[in-house]
Protein backbone atom coordinates (compact mmCIF):
# COMPACT_ATOMS: atom_id res chain seq x y z
CA UNK A 1 0.00 0.00 0.00
CA UNK A 2 1.07 3.52 -0.48
CA UNK A 3 1.89 6.12 2.48
CA UNK A 4 -0.43 8.86 1.78
CA UNK A 5 1.91 10.93 3.94
CA UNK A 6 4.40 10.50 1.61
CA UNK A 7 6.26 14.11 0.98
CA UNK A 8 5.69 13.90 -2.39
CA UNK A 9 2.40 14.17 -2.75
CA UNK A 10 0.73 17.95 -2.45
CA UNK A 11 -0.06 18.87 0.72
CA UNK A 12 -4.20 19.23 1.33
CA UNK A 13 -4.06 23.12 1.67
CA UNK A 14 -1.50 23.30 -2.09
CA UNK A 15 -4.11 20.92 -3.80
CA UNK A 16 -6.97 23.15 -2.84
CA UNK A 17 -5.68 26.34 -4.01
CA UNK A 18 -4.10 24.60 -7.38
CA UNK A 19 -7.34 22.62 -8.55
CA UNK A 20 -9.19 26.71 -7.70
CA UNK A 21 -6.61 27.59 -10.62
CA UNK A 22 -8.32 25.04 -13.11
CA UNK A 23 -11.44 25.42 -15.11
CA UNK A 24 -14.05 22.51 -15.09
CA UNK A 25 -11.99 20.73 -12.69
CA UNK A 26 -14.72 18.13 -11.61
CA UNK A 27 -17.55 19.33 -13.38
CA UNK A 28 -18.61 18.48 -17.15
CA UNK A 29 -18.65 21.57 -19.19
CA UNK A 30 -22.47 20.72 -21.19
CA UNK A 31 -24.39 19.44 -18.12
CA UNK A 32 -22.77 20.75 -14.99
CA UNK A 33 -22.78 17.33 -13.14
CA UNK A 34 -19.73 16.24 -11.20
CA UNK A 35 -17.18 14.14 -13.68
CA UNK A 36 -13.64 12.91 -13.81
CA UNK A 37 -11.65 14.30 -16.40
CA UNK A 38 -9.14 11.48 -17.16
CA UNK A 39 -8.12 11.91 -20.69
CA UNK A 40 -5.11 14.96 -20.00
CA UNK A 41 -3.17 12.69 -22.52
CA UNK A 42 -5.86 13.86 -25.06
CA UNK A 43 -5.74 17.30 -23.98
CA UNK A 44 -5.76 18.71 -20.48
CA UNK A 45 -7.47 20.31 -18.05
CA UNK A 46 -7.25 24.13 -18.71
CA UNK A 47 -6.03 26.70 -16.67
CA UNK A 48 -9.09 29.36 -15.93
CA UNK A 49 -5.97 32.49 -16.18
CA UNK A 50 -4.66 31.38 -19.41
CA UNK A 51 -7.85 31.26 -20.93
CA UNK A 52 -8.63 34.29 -19.68
CA UNK A 53 -5.38 36.35 -20.35
CA UNK A 54 -6.00 34.81 -24.29
CA UNK A 55 -9.85 36.14 -24.35
CA UNK A 56 -8.20 39.69 -22.95
CA UNK A 57 -5.92 40.38 -25.65
CA UNK A 58 -7.42 38.57 -28.31
CA UNK A 59 -9.95 41.04 -28.27
CA UNK A 60 -7.60 44.30 -28.97
CA UNK A 61 -7.86 45.26 -32.15
CA UNK A 62 -4.22 46.64 -32.86
CA UNK A 63 -1.22 45.63 -34.53
CA UNK A 64 1.53 44.70 -31.92
CA UNK A 65 4.26 46.01 -34.80
CA UNK A 66 3.08 49.49 -34.75
CA UNK A 67 4.03 52.34 -32.50
CA UNK A 68 1.35 53.29 -30.37
CA UNK A 69 0.97 52.71 -27.23
CA UNK A 70 -1.29 49.91 -26.93
CA UNK A 71 0.58 48.30 -30.04
CA UNK A 72 3.88 49.02 -27.70
CA UNK A 73 2.34 47.02 -24.98
CA UNK A 74 1.16 44.29 -26.84
CA UNK A 75 4.40 43.55 -28.32
CA UNK A 76 5.94 43.85 -24.83
CA UNK A 77 3.42 40.63 -23.84
CA UNK A 78 4.73 38.70 -26.94
CA UNK A 79 8.10 39.57 -25.85
CA UNK A 80 7.65 38.07 -22.65
CA UNK A 81 5.71 35.18 -23.96
CA UNK A 82 8.61 34.31 -26.32
CA UNK A 83 10.88 34.72 -23.18
CA UNK A 84 8.73 32.60 -21.37
CA UNK A 85 8.95 29.91 -23.52
CA UNK A 86 12.43 29.99 -23.76
CA UNK A 87 12.06 29.02 -19.38
CA UNK A 88 10.28 26.17 -20.49
CA UNK A 89 12.72 24.72 -22.83
CA UNK A 90 15.61 26.57 -21.08
CA UNK A 91 16.21 27.64 -24.46
CA UNK A 92 18.82 30.47 -24.09
CA UNK A 93 19.92 30.74 -27.88
CA UNK A 94 18.07 29.50 -30.78
CA UNK A 95 14.69 30.47 -32.14
CA UNK A 96 11.19 30.46 -31.08
CA UNK A 97 8.39 29.36 -33.77
CA UNK A 98 4.70 29.45 -33.42
CA UNK A 99 2.25 27.32 -35.57
CA UNK A 100 -1.41 26.55 -35.53
CA UNK A 101 -0.31 22.63 -34.37
CA UNK A 102 2.71 20.69 -32.50
CA UNK A 103 2.60 18.34 -35.65
CA UNK A 104 2.84 21.25 -38.05
CA UNK A 105 5.75 22.34 -36.09
CA UNK A 106 7.61 18.80 -36.82
CA UNK A 107 6.52 18.54 -40.02
CA UNK A 108 8.21 21.83 -41.61
CA UNK A 109 10.97 21.14 -39.29
CA UNK A 110 11.67 17.65 -40.16
CA UNK A 111 11.35 18.83 -43.84
CA UNK A 112 13.84 21.71 -43.61
CA UNK A 113 16.46 19.52 -42.27
CA UNK A 114 16.27 16.59 -44.00
CA UNK A 115 16.35 18.78 -47.27
CA UNK A 116 19.78 20.46 -46.03
CA UNK A 117 21.60 18.27 -44.14
CA UNK A 118 23.61 15.43 -46.22
CA UNK A 119 23.31 12.02 -45.49
CA UNK A 120 21.66 9.25 -46.90
CA UNK A 121 19.25 8.11 -43.69
CA UNK A 122 16.88 9.15 -41.34
CA UNK A 123 16.65 7.43 -38.14
CA UNK A 124 13.12 7.30 -36.07
CA UNK A 125 11.34 4.85 -33.73
CA UNK A 126 8.33 2.45 -33.53
CA UNK A 127 6.60 5.15 -30.39
CA UNK A 128 6.51 8.18 -32.58
CA UNK A 129 3.39 10.42 -33.04
CA UNK A 130 2.66 10.23 -36.22
CA UNK A 131 3.43 13.44 -37.04
CA UNK A 132 6.70 12.84 -36.34
CA UNK A 133 6.96 8.77 -37.65
CA UNK A 134 5.37 10.09 -41.13
CA UNK A 135 7.05 13.10 -41.91
CA UNK A 136 10.47 11.27 -41.60
CA UNK A 137 9.14 8.97 -43.84
CA UNK A 138 8.09 11.34 -45.98
CA UNK A 139 10.68 12.72 -46.42
CA UNK A 140 13.17 10.04 -46.48
CA UNK A 141 10.73 8.81 -49.67
CA UNK A 142 11.21 12.21 -51.00
CA UNK A 143 14.45 12.41 -51.15
CA UNK A 144 15.49 8.45 -51.30
CA UNK A 145 16.86 8.44 -47.91
CA UNK A 146 16.52 5.21 -46.28
CA UNK A 147 14.41 4.85 -43.01
CA UNK A 148 15.62 3.30 -40.40
CA UNK A 149 13.75 2.40 -36.80
CA UNK A 150 14.27 1.50 -33.67
CA UNK A 151 12.09 -0.96 -32.34
CA UNK A 152 9.93 -0.26 -29.20
CA UNK A 153 10.79 -2.23 -24.93
CA UNK A 154 7.39 -4.31 -24.15
CA UNK A 155 9.01 -4.35 -20.77
CA UNK A 156 9.71 -0.66 -20.61
CA UNK A 157 6.74 0.64 -23.05
CA UNK A 158 9.72 2.92 -24.45
CA UNK A 159 12.56 2.22 -26.71
CA UNK A 160 15.91 1.46 -25.20
CA UNK A 161 19.57 3.86 -26.17
CA UNK A 162 21.33 1.09 -27.76
CA UNK A 163 18.27 0.33 -29.93
CA UNK A 164 18.44 3.55 -30.97
CA UNK A 165 22.29 3.89 -31.56
CA UNK A 166 22.53 1.13 -33.37
CA UNK A 167 20.90 2.65 -36.40
CA UNK A 168 22.89 5.73 -36.43
CA UNK A 169 26.10 6.24 -38.41
CA UNK A 170 28.60 8.48 -40.47
CA UNK A 171 25.91 9.01 -43.24
CA UNK A 172 22.63 9.57 -40.57
CA UNK A 173 21.06 12.85 -41.63
CA UNK A 174 18.20 13.38 -38.76
CA UNK A 175 17.35 11.52 -35.92
CA UNK A 176 13.96 11.96 -34.84
CA UNK A 177 12.81 10.57 -31.54
CA UNK A 178 9.84 10.90 -28.69
CA UNK A 179 10.62 12.55 -25.39
CA UNK A 180 7.42 10.46 -23.57
CA UNK A 181 5.16 7.93 -25.25
CA UNK A 182 1.27 9.08 -24.31
CA UNK A 183 -0.11 5.06 -24.63
CA UNK A 184 2.33 4.02 -22.14
CA UNK A 185 4.11 6.88 -20.30
CA UNK A 186 7.73 5.60 -20.79
CA UNK A 187 10.28 8.50 -20.85
CA UNK A 188 12.91 7.72 -23.14
CA UNK A 189 16.57 8.87 -21.41
CA UNK A 190 16.88 11.59 -23.85
CA UNK A 191 20.34 13.01 -22.43
CA UNK A 192 21.75 9.42 -22.97
CA UNK A 193 20.35 8.98 -26.89
CA UNK A 194 21.84 12.50 -27.60
CA UNK A 195 25.46 11.83 -26.11
CA UNK A 196 25.96 8.46 -27.72
CA UNK A 197 24.56 9.36 -31.31
CA UNK A 198 26.84 12.37 -31.44
CA UNK A 199 29.55 9.63 -30.41
CA UNK A 200 28.83 8.28 -33.32
CA UNK A 201 28.17 11.72 -35.41
CA UNK A 202 29.40 14.78 -33.82
CA UNK A 203 27.15 16.84 -35.82
CA UNK A 204 23.67 15.49 -36.13
CA UNK A 205 20.85 17.01 -36.27
CA UNK A 206 18.10 15.57 -33.59
CA UNK A 207 14.88 16.98 -33.31
CA UNK A 208 12.41 15.93 -30.27
CA UNK A 209 8.86 15.24 -29.20
CA UNK A 210 8.24 16.44 -26.55
CA UNK A 211 4.29 17.14 -26.28
CA UNK A 212 3.51 14.50 -24.16
CA UNK A 213 6.17 14.93 -21.69
CA UNK A 214 6.22 18.53 -21.54
CA UNK A 215 3.36 19.08 -18.78
CA UNK A 216 4.64 16.32 -16.68
CA UNK A 217 8.77 16.95 -16.87
CA UNK A 218 11.65 19.29 -16.52
CA UNK A 219 12.86 20.25 -20.44
CA UNK A 220 16.14 21.21 -20.80
CA UNK A 221 18.19 22.15 -23.73
CA UNK A 222 21.19 22.65 -22.16
CA UNK A 223 21.20 19.29 -20.93
CA UNK A 224 19.67 17.47 -24.25
CA UNK A 225 21.26 19.96 -26.74
CA UNK A 226 18.78 18.87 -29.74
CA UNK A 227 18.44 21.27 -32.69
CA UNK A 228 14.29 20.70 -32.37
CA UNK A 229 12.10 20.32 -30.10
CA UNK A 230 8.20 21.09 -29.67
CA UNK A 231 5.19 20.94 -27.23
CA UNK A 232 1.45 22.18 -26.94
CA UNK A 233 0.23 24.48 -25.48
CA UNK A 234 -3.25 22.69 -25.46
CA UNK A 235 -1.96 19.39 -23.48
CA UNK A 236 -0.24 21.75 -21.34
CA UNK A 237 -2.85 23.29 -19.03
CA UNK A 238 -3.50 26.25 -22.21
CA UNK A 239 -5.21 26.88 -25.18
CA UNK A 240 -5.96 25.50 -28.73
CA UNK A 241 -4.72 27.10 -32.07
CA UNK A 242 -0.91 26.90 -31.44
CA UNK A 243 2.31 24.81 -31.55
CA UNK A 244 5.57 25.74 -30.62
CA UNK A 245 9.07 24.58 -31.36
CA UNK A 246 12.38 25.61 -30.46
CA UNK A 247 15.28 25.65 -32.78
CA UNK A 248 19.14 25.45 -32.48
CA UNK A 249 21.12 27.95 -33.93
CA UNK A 250 22.36 26.19 -36.39
CA UNK A 251 18.73 24.46 -37.38
CA UNK A 252 17.33 27.73 -37.43
CA UNK A 253 19.51 29.29 -39.96
CA UNK A 254 18.81 26.23 -42.29
CA UNK A 255 16.95 27.42 -45.28
CA UNK A 256 13.54 27.72 -44.62
CA UNK A 257 10.06 29.91 -45.41
CA UNK A 258 10.89 33.42 -44.29
CA UNK A 259 10.31 36.99 -45.81
CA UNK A 260 13.34 38.65 -47.41
CA UNK A 261 14.76 40.97 -45.02
CA UNK A 262 14.04 39.18 -41.94
CA UNK A 263 16.95 37.60 -39.89
CA UNK A 264 17.95 34.21 -41.09
CA UNK A 265 17.09 32.28 -38.01
CA UNK A 266 13.72 34.26 -38.12
CA UNK A 267 10.90 31.47 -38.17
CA UNK A 268 7.98 33.68 -37.81
CA UNK A 269 5.33 34.19 -40.83
CA UNK A 270 2.56 36.86 -40.59
CA UNK A 271 1.35 38.57 -37.72
CA UNK A 272 2.31 38.18 -33.83
CA UNK A 273 -0.41 36.48 -32.08
CA UNK A 274 0.15 38.57 -28.24
CA UNK A 275 -2.80 36.28 -26.95
CA UNK A 276 -1.19 32.95 -27.47
CA UNK A 277 2.07 34.37 -25.60
CA UNK A 278 0.20 36.23 -22.98
CA UNK A 279 -1.78 32.38 -22.42
CA UNK A 280 1.87 30.58 -22.36
CA UNK A 281 3.21 33.43 -19.99
CA UNK A 282 0.43 32.47 -17.66
CA UNK A 283 1.26 28.88 -17.64
CA UNK A 284 5.03 29.26 -16.57
CA UNK A 285 3.41 31.90 -14.30
CA UNK A 286 1.75 28.81 -13.09
CA UNK A 287 4.57 26.49 -12.53
CA UNK A 288 6.74 29.17 -11.06
CA UNK A 289 4.17 29.97 -8.39
CA UNK A 290 4.02 26.11 -7.38
CA UNK A 291 7.64 26.08 -6.83
CA UNK A 292 7.54 29.04 -5.02
CA UNK A 293 6.48 26.93 -2.31
CA UNK A 294 8.86 25.03 -1.91
CA UNK A 295 11.94 27.25 -2.78
CA UNK A 296 12.98 30.78 -2.05
CA UNK A 297 15.19 31.24 -5.28
CA UNK A 298 14.00 34.05 -6.71
CA UNK A 299 15.33 32.94 -10.54
CA UNK A 300 11.99 32.20 -12.81
CA UNK A 301 13.84 28.96 -14.54
CA UNK A 302 14.74 28.26 -10.53
CA UNK A 303 11.25 28.37 -10.06
CA UNK A 304 10.17 26.98 -12.72
CA UNK A 305 12.11 23.69 -12.69
CA UNK A 306 11.03 23.44 -8.68
CA UNK A 307 7.82 23.87 -10.31
CA UNK A 308 8.10 21.09 -12.53
CA UNK A 309 10.14 19.06 -10.55
CA UNK A 310 7.19 19.39 -7.56
CA UNK A 311 4.37 18.33 -10.46
CA UNK A 312 6.50 15.26 -11.49
CA UNK A 313 6.67 14.06 -7.63
CA UNK A 314 3.08 14.51 -7.12
CA UNK A 315 1.94 12.63 -10.60
CA UNK A 316 4.47 9.95 -9.51
CA UNK A 317 2.40 9.18 -6.18
CA UNK A 318 -0.69 9.63 -8.15
CA UNK A 319 0.72 6.82 -10.46
CA UNK A 320 1.67 4.71 -7.55
CA UNK A 321 -1.87 4.73 -5.85
CA UNK A 322 -3.29 3.94 -9.32
CA UNK A 323 -1.60 0.82 -9.67
CA UNK A 324 -1.46 -0.65 -5.96
CA UNK A 325 -4.23 1.11 -4.60
CA UNK A 326 -4.42 2.39 -1.22
CA UNK A 327 -6.14 1.36 2.52
CA UNK A 328 -9.65 1.97 0.69
CA UNK A 329 -9.46 0.12 -2.52
CA UNK A 330 -7.42 -1.83 -5.08
CA UNK A 331 -5.18 -0.48 -7.05
CA UNK A 332 -5.28 -1.52 -11.11
CA UNK A 333 -2.52 -4.23 -10.34
CA UNK A 334 -4.90 -6.19 -7.41
CA UNK A 335 -7.93 -6.04 -9.25
CA UNK A 336 -9.77 -9.15 -10.99
CA UNK A 337 -10.44 -9.07 -14.36
CA UNK A 338 -7.87 -5.58 -14.90
CA UNK A 339 -4.64 -6.56 -17.07
CA UNK A 340 -2.20 -3.42 -16.73
CA UNK A 341 -0.14 -2.94 -19.81
CA UNK A 342 3.46 -2.05 -20.15
CA UNK A 343 3.73 -1.71 -16.53
CA UNK A 344 7.21 -1.24 -15.77
CA UNK A 345 8.34 -1.10 -12.04
CA UNK A 346 10.17 1.79 -12.06
CA UNK A 347 8.04 4.64 -12.35
CA UNK A 348 10.41 7.50 -12.50
CA UNK A 349 11.32 6.33 -16.34
CA UNK A 350 7.07 6.83 -16.45
CA UNK A 351 4.60 9.84 -17.07
CA UNK A 352 0.86 9.76 -15.30
CA UNK A 353 -0.39 7.45 -17.86
CA UNK A 354 -1.80 3.61 -17.37
CA UNK A 355 -2.69 1.55 -20.35
CA UNK A 356 -5.27 -1.10 -19.03
CA UNK A 357 -7.88 -4.04 -20.42
CA UNK A 358 -10.87 -4.97 -18.63
CA UNK A 359 -11.65 -9.07 -19.55
CA UNK A 360 -14.63 -9.62 -21.61
CA UNK A 361 -15.28 -6.00 -22.65
CA UNK A 362 -14.52 -4.32 -25.88
CA UNK A 363 -12.20 -1.36 -25.18
CA UNK A 364 -14.88 0.90 -26.68
CA UNK A 365 -17.50 -0.26 -24.58
CA UNK A 366 -15.21 -0.08 -21.69
CA UNK A 367 -14.81 3.63 -22.64
CA UNK A 368 -18.51 4.19 -22.94
CA UNK A 369 -19.16 2.60 -19.10
CA UNK A 370 -16.94 4.53 -17.68
CA UNK A 371 -18.75 7.38 -18.94
CA UNK A 372 -21.84 6.56 -17.58
CA UNK A 373 -20.01 6.33 -14.45
CA UNK A 374 -19.05 10.06 -15.32
CA UNK A 375 -15.39 9.38 -15.79
CA UNK A 376 -14.10 10.07 -19.15
CA UNK A 377 -11.10 8.31 -20.25
CA UNK A 378 -10.25 7.06 -23.91
CA UNK A 379 -9.46 4.21 -26.07
CA UNK A 380 -6.72 3.28 -28.32
CA UNK A 381 -6.94 0.56 -30.88
CA UNK A 382 -5.06 -0.62 -33.57
CA UNK A 383 -7.58 0.78 -35.98
CA UNK A 384 -6.69 4.16 -35.36
CA UNK A 385 -3.83 5.87 -37.10
CA UNK A 386 -2.75 7.48 -34.08
CA UNK A 387 -2.42 4.37 -32.75
CA UNK A 388 -1.79 1.36 -34.73
CA UNK A 389 1.86 1.47 -34.94
CA UNK A 390 2.65 1.78 -31.55
CA UNK A 391 0.10 -0.94 -29.99
CA UNK A 392 1.50 -3.46 -32.77
CA UNK A 393 4.94 -2.60 -31.71
CA UNK A 394 3.89 -3.69 -28.46
CA UNK A 395 1.99 -7.06 -29.58
CA UNK A 396 -1.50 -5.10 -28.75
CA UNK A 397 -4.81 -5.05 -30.32
CA UNK A 398 -5.74 -1.87 -28.07
CA UNK A 399 -5.86 -0.37 -24.48
CA UNK A 400 -8.14 1.79 -22.07
CA UNK A 401 -5.60 4.84 -21.32
CA UNK A 402 -6.19 6.72 -18.26
CA UNK A 403 -4.23 9.86 -17.66
CA UNK A 404 -4.98 11.99 -14.58
CA UNK A 405 -3.20 15.64 -14.33
CA UNK A 406 -1.21 16.95 -11.16
CA UNK A 407 -4.40 18.66 -10.23
CA UNK A 408 -6.26 15.66 -9.81
CA UNK A 409 -6.39 14.53 -6.19
CA UNK A 410 -5.86 11.23 -4.08
CA UNK A 411 -9.78 11.05 -3.48
CA UNK A 412 -10.10 10.91 -7.33
CA UNK A 413 -7.93 8.52 -8.36
CA UNK A 414 -9.70 6.23 -5.59
CA UNK A 415 -13.03 7.42 -7.18
CA UNK A 416 -11.52 6.05 -10.75
CA UNK A 417 -10.63 2.61 -9.25
CA UNK A 418 -13.53 2.19 -7.36
CA UNK A 419 -15.08 2.47 -10.63
CA UNK A 420 -12.42 0.20 -12.59
CA UNK A 421 -13.60 -2.58 -9.96
CA UNK A 422 -17.61 -2.23 -10.51
CA UNK A 423 -16.83 -2.16 -14.51
CA UNK A 424 -14.68 -5.18 -14.17
CA UNK A 425 -16.92 -7.04 -11.50
CA UNK A 426 -19.88 -6.45 -13.82
CA UNK A 427 -17.91 -7.53 -16.88
CA UNK A 428 -17.03 -10.73 -15.16
CA UNK A 429 -20.81 -11.46 -13.91
CA UNK A 430 -22.17 -10.98 -17.58
CA UNK A 431 -19.96 -13.05 -18.85
CA UNK A 432 -21.15 -16.03 -16.62
CA UNK A 433 -24.30 -15.41 -17.42
CA UNK A 434 -23.85 -16.29 -21.44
Amino acid sequence: MVNLTNEALFSNELMEEIREKFAFIDMDPLTKKKRLFFDNAGGSLRLKNAIEKFSQFDMFPDHPQREHEVAKYLAEVERRGIEDTRIIFNGKKGSIATYLTASQAIFDITGVIAENIEGTNIVTTELEHPSAFDSAKFYANKLGKELRVANTNPVTGGVDVEEIIKHIDSDTSLLSVIYASNISGAILDIETIVREARKIKPDLYIIVDSVQHAPHGVIDIEKTPVDAMNFAPYKFFGIRGCGIAYLSERAAKLPHHRLNGKDEGDWQLGSPAPAHFAAISEIVNYVCWIGSKFTNQQDKRSLYVEGMTRIALHEKSLLDIMLNGTDKVKGLRNIPGVTVHLDYEDLLKRDLIVAISIDHLDYKEAVRQYEKENVIVYERVASSIYSKRMLESFGMTGSIRISPLHCNSVEEIEELLEVTQNIAERSTTASRSI
